[in-house]
């Protein structure tokens, strides 16, 4: 046990604030250690763990009403603490903040409630920890004094910079600032301009703009680049020999029209006996992506690559992500294959994983198999009639696949996502829903099947890997959710424990029904996230009891992981040692890679709100139906067919005095009980378009029935 945990004990055992000589006493310390008590005290201070007293005594914050946390600001400007112990989390007033910023770890004091707004009210005595040293936003001349409006609306203080700052930027452009002084009570928060990435209305400066703002990778650095270059062109003969060769089979890519990066193909055999063999073809990255490698060490800083509508910021350099590693049409590849023999009732009867290489038959994409499958294309049947028995044997094992996970309770939130065009000038030109169509389930269910297959095979193997985890959902927000679905007539029936099936279940009955997606997205919301972790805890959402990812390397590091670790189980005596070794990074890992995912997943929402919201400049004035999505005690979000959301705030809603009810997710008028409800259709004019916000406001006209 070390000192800080020592200290912390003793302090919750005594339960009384303590002088560092009464700590040394009662941890045994000699008169010569107290310097070294004293720096460990000093150190649990600043970090939050202890709360010193003005007579020199230590205590555990809770024990004198303080708490520790991060701060959690919104757009719209309120402050709150998000405790690090879990509790509820804590309102901050403006006036209580004393220059804490959004992400910064603090020590907070929960106010007397007497004299507080809230029930739950803090003031910040102490800032621990900085999360921001720079900030991306728009140069502003007020007044003469030139300042920095953050693009990040949860950071409430202008950066103020002097004429020597400037570098080369004016008025309006964006730009990379560093933070030199933070605000307090007294002072402004300033700093120097970095890095001028243009005028806000040159095209690419708004998505550089977040780019730069979630601090993602551009570029690879020259050296990474040369380990690239270095990596040979084609397959090396000696891989030949030591593989399983598939290259005789029929083997397909099924993507995207402008994918470039292929991870995955597939094969599908029917056997004498009626049985399905299925095959999934993985990039084989890890061959040429040596563990601590440059190129490794990279992949793991990024975690993921970043799809942002007119780019892509790849895990790894283009020359493998696009080159040798891409599953490429006619070009010898080397792979991990995973064999699934299937019934024709979906069970799985056995499997065989292998290293291999393949050179893939076709390079198909989702519309030309969707148009071979559901509109029997004459041209594209001609065109593939090689492969057209494979894809309708694919189609049918899909169907059983899917039938499959149904009936075990995998929930399948069947949400749109919009697809968004932009011009060669980057101007968004149409946003539409993007089409989830039969040949897009093929490839998901065929993986779904490889990384629950491997996933089985880690754990029976006692093999170190990087599970894709989803636990069971909150069980106050299940609470809420079952209370606001009894208003449809509907009912969540557990027993003793909480089962997927039971939501799959209800999915099944709102098919097709007026409220489904409103349902369906009120369910999603009382889920947990999923995420990465060296534990296999199961997946909840898919009814899985193992999974893993193991489909994508080229553009996820979690995959390359369990990659690695299959090539070494296949050494024998020889890869033991590397296994062994490789266990101790695991926790590092899966945490970066949940932090990496989530960054990317924000950053491209982000991206998508902006080109959603330049979209609609071009429609103020008009008019639409849309479906109320959100609602809270300031507004109402409305939602467009094509994915589009946008925002009525109450002050908006003129005809009445409107309160929000939690529990019906309503506005209710106080005179005429008018209500908005959630999921309810609506007339809407788009008002305004807040660029500078990601904004769209919308103007309710009225209520349909």
């Amino acid at each position: 046990m070390n000192t800080k945990e020592q200290v912390l004990q003793k302090m919750q055992q005594t339960g009384k604030a303590l002088l560092p000589e009464e700590l040394a006493q009662l941890l045994d310390i000699e008169q010569k250690d107290l310097g070294l008590l004293n720096e460990s005290l000093s150190s649990m201070e600043s970090e939050g763990f202890i709360c010193r007293s003005k007579k020199g005594r230590y205590s555990l914050p809770e024990s004198v009403g303080c708490y520790v946390g991060r701060i959690q600001s919104t757009k719209g400007g309120s402050d709150f603490l998000i405790l690090d112990n879990g509790d509820e989390d804590m309102y901050i007033h403006a006036s209580n903040i004393h220059g804490a910023m959004h992400g910064d770890r603090v020590l907070v004091r929960l106010q007397d409630p007497r004299q507080s707004r809230r029930s739950r009210e803090g003031e910040v005595v102490r800032i621990l920890e900085r999360s921001n040293t720079r900030l991306v936003g728009t140069v502003m001349n007020k007044d003469n004094d030139y300042i920095v409006l953050p693009d990040d609306k949860r950071i409430h203080y202008p950066l103020h910079l002097g004429k020597s700052d400037l570098k080369n930027a004016a008025n309006n452009f964006k730009v990379v600032a560093e933070i030199k002084a933070y605000p307090t009570d007294k002072g402004e928060m300033t700093g120097h301009i970095t890095e001028v990435l243009g005028h806000s209305d040159d095209v690419g400066t708004d998505i550089l703009s977040i780019i730069k703002s979630y601090n993602l990778p551009e570029s690879f650095s020259e050296k990474v680049l040369d380990a690239a270059r270095a990596v040979p062109a084609a397959v090396p003969q000696s891989e030949f020999l030591r593989r399983e060769d598939l290259r005789q089979k029929h083997i397909i890519t099924i993507d995207g029209a402008d994918s470039k990066d292929l991870d995955d193909a597939v094969s599908l055999e029917m056997l004498e006996n009626g049985d399905y063999l299925l095959g999934v073809h993985i990039a084989d990255v890890s061959y040429y992506v040596q563990a601590d490698s440059i190129l490794d060490r990279e992949a793991f800083q990024r975690g993921t690559s970043v799809y942002l509508i007119d780019r892509v910021l790849p895990m790894l350099p283009p020359e493998l992500s696009n080159g040798i590693c891409s599953l490429n049409p006619q070009q010898d590849r080397l792979t991990l294959s995973v064999f699934m023999t299937i019934g024709k009732d979906g069970q799985q009867k056995d499997y065989r994983i292998c290293e291999s290489v393949i050179c893939t038959t076709e390079r198909m994409t989702y519309t030309d198999v969707s148009r071979i499958l559901c509109h029997n294309d004459a041209h594209l049947c001609s065109r593939y009639s090689n492969i057209l028995e494979d894809l309708r044997n694919m189609e049918e094992l899909m169907h059983i696949l899917r039938s499959k996970r149904e009936r075990r309770g995998s929930i399948d939130f069947d949400l749109d996502e919009a697809k968004i065009t932009l011009d060669e000038t980057g101007k968004p030109v149409s946003v539409s829903v993007a089409q989830r169509d039969i040949s897009n389930q093929i490839v998901e269910e065929f993986m779904l099947a490889a990384n629950e297959t491997v996933a089985a095979h880690m754990i029976a193997h006692n093999l170190p890997a990087v599970y894709r985890v989803h636990e069971l959902p909150d069980e106050e927000k299940v609470k809420q959710f079952n209370e606001f679905i009894h208003n449809f007539g509907y009912h969540l029936r557990f027993g003793d424990q909480m089962r997927p099936k039971v939501f799959q279940e209800l999915l099944v009955k709102l098919r097709g029904k007026s409220e489904e997606l409103l349902i369906s997205r009120l369910m999603l919301r009382s889920m947990r996230k999923a995420i990465y972790s060296p534990q296999n805890l199961g997946h909840f959402g898919l009814a899985a009891k193992n999974y893993l990812h193991f489909t994508s390397p080229i553009r996820r590091y979690p995959d390359l992981v369990v990659h690695r670790s299959l090539h070494w189980s296949f050494q024998g005596e020889e890869g033991k040692d590397k296994l062994t070794k490789y266990t101790s990074r695991l926790e590092d890992i899966a945490q970066h890679s949940s932090v990496t995912e989530r960054v990317a997943d924000d950053a491209e929402r982000d991206v998508e709100d902006l080109k959603k919201a330049e979209y609609m400049q071009q429609h103020i004035g008009e008019e639409f139906d849309g479906i109320i999505s959100g609602v809270t005690a300031f507004g109402l979000f409305v939602e467009l067919p094509d994915t589009i959301e946008g925002f009525t705030h109450i002050s908006q809603l003129d005809d009445d005095y409107y309160d929000y009810n939690e529990k019906l997710y309503a506005l209710v008028g106080q005179r005429k009980h008018k209500a908005f409800h959630l999921g309810d259709k609506v007339r809407i004019k788009v008002a305004e378009v807040k660029m500078a916000d990601r904004r769209i406001e919308f103007t309710i006209l009225e209520l349909l029935s």
